[in-house]
């Protein structure tokens, strides 16, 4: 076939991923063919050794990897800011609060060694003063530093909470992070859903009302959703090489996976990746149409460039990384594994105040609720706490229903629902505002792809096999903190590693 047949194709062709651009050299190679401009409809000819599509977490640490090694790269991505599942939103104060990834914390070590590698500070999340959880109309506020953590140590549940979580735990030490579909048991925890287990394991309502507060936030999806299986990886994956994964550490604000913020906000981390690659070597508004493999090369079509490669690595969510053309096609697992792994149905809330007034009523911002549209909050204040912010989860079917409502009543029921968790001063924000991430075109949910039953097992092992050139990263993509910045950046060191051994 023909590269003006390619190029014509990609224009109408429809359902692109993310983003193609063009590069320029780290030392070698990445010239423009004829001059730089050509192809239909004004697209850039470009040739590098690897063309990297998505400039998120994942992307940029795959690129940044390839450009130290001397060879020369192209990250092209669809929207016009890199970060992807990462975005601040900028504050009438000036300060950012954040739309996507926010935390960071032990055991985190690759997103760590980036930050210190930038020079990019960290601050603790704020967590003096108490947790307010509310169950059934009843609100409690807890100390995180009890036995539950940030858990809620409500005693009408307390037995089954522990029983529950060791047990989670303890099933989750049998399922190996690199391969969970090859779990001893794996068929067994595959074939049912949480909310199976959580049905079987459990003795009152009370409790199975906790379950989704949990879920929703955490994977954007209801208990009914989830894979007993991919929740056991997720719990596994909660740790590094030294340190097995826990519920407690994944859940956990002090000593855990929300235990510290990002100065200036977690996108201040992709735009020095992104400076540090170079401006020339990024293309953003352009999103990838089709990928060729052909005569050892790879041909990525985008609307704004035509780049052949070596190599590429596609670094985008799998249910987008699914709506490239490819030729020839992917192989059936690989397909069939993007057709099913959606991403979780996540929304994030944020009210901004003067101060945060919910510390001088000796709480921390920190909530957990069954009873409404917002799950879970945290105090998402500048390190001097000023503006006060706070933001709320609202995941799964809550999410759902957010969707349907009209700007002013989405605004009332959070305010409404943040005054009954933090006080009645919660109902005059200076700002507010929401990201729907199922809506968010080249993300399409978040914070991660969730697995239904039936799917790990049987086309799991899909998620980084190389299919010919083309590898794969992103958090989907990763053994270790799967659905958080540190997998994403753990995917793309082992993406580019991947490819360079091979050019």
């Amino acid at each position: 076939m023909s590269e003006r047949r390619v190029s014509r194709r990609a224009v109408i062709g429809a359902g692109a991923a993310a983003g193609a651009g063009l590069a320029l050299p780290s030392g070698a190679a990445a010239a423009p063919r004829g001059g730089g401009r050509g192809g239909r409809g004004g697209r850039r000819r470009i040739e590098a050794d690897v063309v990297v599509v998505g400039a998120g977490f994942a992307g940029l640490t795959a690129a940044l990897a390839v450009k130290r090694s001397g060879r020369s790269v192209v990250v092209l991505e669809a929207r016009a800011r890199v970060g992807g599942r990462v975005a601040g939103h900028r504050l009438p104060s000036g300060e950012f609060s954040e739309r996507g990834g926010t935390f960071v914390g032990p055991t985190q070590d690759r997103v760590l060694a980036a930050l210190d590698r930038f020079g990019i500070g960290t601050f603790p999340t704020y967590d003096e003063g108490s947790n307010v959880y509310v169950n059934g109309g009843q609100r409690q506020e807890f100390s995180d530093t009890g036995i539950t953590g940030s858990a809620p140590p409500d005693p009408l549940i307390l037995p089954e909470l522990i029983t529950v979580v060791t047990r989670l735990d303890q099933m989750s030490t049998q399922v190996p992070v690199d391969a969970p579909w090859a779990a001893a048991k794996a068929a067994d925890y595959d074939n049912q859903t949480l909310a199976r287990f959580i049905a079987d394991n459990s003795l009152t309502e009370r409790f199975r009302r906790l379950v989704p507060a949990a879920t929703r936030p955490i994977f954007g999806a209801e208990p009914s959703e989830l894979s007993l299986l991919f929740v056991l990886f997720y719990i596994a994956a909660s740790g590094n090489e030294s340190n097995p994964g826990t519920f407690e550490r994944n859940f956990n604000t002090r000593d855990g996976a929300q235990e510290r913020r990002i100065e200036g906000g977690s996108q201040v981390l992709g735009q020095a990746m992104a400076k540090a690659l170079g401006k020339r070597r990024i293309v953003k508004r352009s999103p990838v149409r089709r990928i060729v493999q052909r005569r050892g090369r790879v041909r990525v079509v985008s609307d704004r460039a035509l780049v052949t490669a070596k190599r590429a690595i596609v670094a985008v969510p799998p249910v987008l990384a699914g709506r490239i053309d490819y030729h020839p096609a992917m192989p059936a697992a690989r397909d069939a594994l993007t057709q099913r792994l959606a991403q979780g149905a996540l929304t994030k809330v944020a009210a901004a105040y003067r101060t945060p007034f919910w510390r001088a009523k000796g709480l921390n911002g920190s909530t957990l609720s069954t009873d409404g549209l917002v799950n879970a909050t945290f105090d998402d204040s500048p390190e001097d706490g000023r503006p006060g912010v706070v933001f709320g989860f609202v995941g799964g079917d809550s999410s759902r229903r957010f969707a349907d409502l009209d700007r002013a009543a989405r605004r009332h029921t959070v305010l409404t629902e943040l005054a009954e968790l933090l006080g009645p001063e919660a109902m005059e924000p200076t700002e507010f505002f929401s990201t729907q991430w199922p809506e968010e075109r080249w993300s399409r949910g978040g914070p991660v792809g969730i697995y239904p039953p039936g799917l790990m097992t049987t086309y799991g092992h899909a998620i980084r096999e190389p299919a010919g050139r083309i590898h794969w990263a992103g958090t989907e993509t990763s053994t270790y903190w799967n659905g958080y910045m540190d997998g994403a950046v753990r995917s793309g060191e082992r993406a580019a590693a991947e490819v360079l051994e091979q050019l």
